[in-house]
């Protein structure tokens, strides 16, 4: 299967599958969100802005099988950007495949190329299959999320 895996920007053309992998990811953690909000995302993906997020999509066999969402910021205790990759889905059939790895390997690499050291990013505690990939690939940091009620 990881033979025809191809990662790459997202496109225009993408917005159905995009939408139906965005939708299940939300569903997982239990969250979903307005149509608008997949509209202005979808646009935000595509768009110009370095401020707003980008996407790549894992494709294999001319299908979508997977997507990361990520976003370059500034940081106040360093001077070059860092990278935040806040989504991160496989479909259930492509999990195992290398799939997410080779998604966040993608998101290295785009950090390498923009100058920025840090790449992060964050799951719930019952996430367990991703975490094995993350132990593998990342460090946990002993940070804990808070959040306005």
């Amino acid at each position: 299967m990881a033979n025809t895996l191809t990662i790459r920007a997202l496109r225009p053309e993408d917005r159905p599958d995009w939408s139906d992998m965005w939708r299940d990811y939300l569903a997982f953690y239990e969250t979903t969100v307005p149509d608008e909000v997949y509209d202005s995302t979808f646009a935000r993906l595509l768009g110009n802005d370095p401020h707003d997020f980008s996407c790549f999509v894992a494709e294999q066999d001319e299908t979508l099988v997977g997507l990361t969402h990520y976003l370059f910021h500034r940081h106040a205790w360093k001077v070059e950007p860092v990278c935040y990759l806040q989504d991160l889905f496989a479909r259930p059939q492509a999990r195992g495949t290398g799939v997410g790895r080779a998604l966040i390997q993608a998101v290295y690499d785009e950090a390498d190329r923009q100058g920025a050291p840090s790449v992060y990013w964050l799951t719930q505690d019952f996430n367990h299959t991703a975490r094995r990939l993350y132990d593998r690939i990342g460090k946990q940091t002993p940070f804990i999320r808070y959040q306005r009620p």
